[in-house]
């Protein structure tokens, strides 16, 4: 008689594979240039300045042991003085945890503040490691959509109107992944409102706040309410491979996170907390770092910008980033981008179709363009290779019409 498989738990049936992960396994032939992945540019990364922290690092023994469940003390307070200068008020130590990047945040966070079937609000297109998160916890997911200033709050607003009690809504703020937009000063201050007024909690993840090519991005929302946790993370300033990202919370959220966390890992890496730590308080070299970053991502921007101007003109609606690593466009013709992306795998080009973000719109017309990982000519190739598929996909469809 043969065994019985044991059951997965019913979690499991909640869950889908990221698009995104799973058309980065076709991308992977050296002869398409992806602009499917969010990844910064590892030749951006500062390898050396990196590699002198962890020497310094590693003089002591103690960094190879065990670290506080918040996260290594020193960093803490780094972390704790740079929040303080972006918020505008004093954020104690004890407000910070530090995680395995900002997405271990957003793990625990839902851990503590949302039970099964719990309301949570997240935007359209929406980022999909928060609907990961999300619907692994069994929560009832809601969307609010996107415009050029953010997530609509006249709908937010309307939904708790008509007696929805969100327990989370999260936005991404600054240079939004997928749709590029900031969000402007004046919903931020509504949206903290909000929370105050109705009792819920915010997430405003802030991994991109840093990349802002021109103008200095608006106050955070947790400028205006304790309620408003903010996440961000040194993966896309310094490396991904550090894991560092880190929340700021009021005290008894921290608590609680603390508390799963031990759960989860016991605490992070003292060796990474560390290396973060020297890199984050030498502010001087760090701003000459990140005006590099900046001005490149900047040109990069500005080249696939014009580039899908050229080639599709008013076939293609594109929002020109002014930071962070995406661009949001949408083909006005009807073209739908996941029917397009065989065509463009095979001219040699990649990109993540809207309906991978998609919510309660489909976004069938839509797709993230990441200009991060590539070099402006290299740019230039990719939406001429782009150009060629939409080509072909279009004489296609004549002639089955």
């Amino acid at each position: 008689m043969s065994a019985a498989t044991p059951p997965l738990s019913p979690r499991v049936d909640r869950l889908q594979s990221s698009a995104i992960r799973d058309l980065l396994e076709l991308t992977a032939r050296s002869d398409v240039i992806s602009l499917a992945g969010g990844l910064p540019d590892a030749e951006l990364m500062p390898l050396d300045r990196i590699a002198a922290a962890a020497d310094a690092a590693l003089s002591r023994r103690q960094v190879l042991q065990y670290t506080e469940t918040p996260g290594w003390t020193a960093l803490r307070e780094v972390l704790a003085a740079r929040e303080s200068e972006r918020v505008g008020r004093s954020v104690p130590v004890g407000e910070i945890v530090v995680t395995h990047g900002s997405q271990q945040a957003l793990s625990l966070l839902t851990d503590v503040l949302v039970d099964p079937g719990a309301l949570v609000i997240v935007e359209d297109p929406a980022y999909v490691g928060a609907l990961q998160v999300f619907r692994a916890a069994g929560a009832r997911v809601v969307a609010v959509p996107l415009d050029g200033e953010g997530m609509r709050i006249s709908v937010l607003r309307e939904l708790l109107g008509q007696g929805q009690r969100p327990a989370i809504v999260h936005t991404v703020t600054n240079f939004h992944n997928p749709g590029g937009v900031t969000m402007s000063p004046a919903r931020r201050r509504d949206l903290a409102g909000l929370a105050d007024q109705y009792g819920f909690w915010v997430i405003e993840d802030d991994p991109y706040g840093e990349l802002a090519f021109e103008d200095p991005t608006p106050a955070p929302a947790a400028t205006y309410s304790a309620n408003v946790i903010r996440l961000s993370s040194t993966s896309k300033i310094l490396a991904p491979a550090l894991r560092v990202g880190w929340m700021v919370a009021p005290g008894k959220v921290c608590r609680a996170v603390e508390l799963f966390k031990q759960g989860v890992d016991l605490c992070g890496s003292a060796l990474t907390h560390q290396i973060a730590a020297e890199l984050l308080a030498d502010t001087e070299w760090l701003a000459a770092h990140l005006n590099a970053v900046r001005r490149i991502y900047g040109l990069r921007a500005e080249a696939l910008a014009g580039a899908v101007r050229k080639r599709f003109g008013d076939r293609v609606l594109a929002r020109e980033a002014t930071g962070g690593m995406f661009m949001w466009a949408s083909f006005t013709d009807g073209t739908n981008t996941r029917a397009l992306l065989p065509y463009a795998l095979d001219a040699g080009v990649a990109y993540v179709p809207g309906s991978a973000f998609a919510v309660a719109t489909n976004h069938a017309r839509s797709m993230r363009l990441c200009f991060a990982t590539c070099e402006v000519q290299t740019l230039k190739i990719a939406v001429d290779r782009l150009a060629r598929a939409h080509n072909a996909l279009s004489s296609r469809a004549r002639t089955r019409g």
